[in-house]
């Protein structure tokens, strides 16, 4: 079992074990439920959304799609140096 202190602020820090227990990391929610006798029971709260919702996030007005290849060539110019 572990303990957990409170601070001034009312401020609980959970130890990295439990994190990665909860499976959670920065960004992450946590839904808090109160249970009877004053326990509190955590759960992650998954994440929402798709990655096709992501797909075309860069893309502006008026832009052509860039293949892979152009973007290989760009990348290699770019380590290059060259314009």
């Amino acid at each position: 079992m572990t303990s957990l202190t409170v601070t001034a602020k009312g401020q609980i820090t959970l130890r990295k074990d439990l994190l990665q227990h909860l499976g959670a990391h920065p960004g992450s929610k946590l839904e808090i439920d109160k249970l009877p006798g004053g326990g509190i029971k955590l759960t992650p709260v998954p994440a929402k959304g798709k990655i096709s919702d992501f797909c075309g996030f860069l893309k502006r007005e008026g832009q052509k799609p860039v293949s892979i290849e152009e973007m290989n060539d760009a990348i290699a110019r770019g380590w290059a140096g060259l314009p």
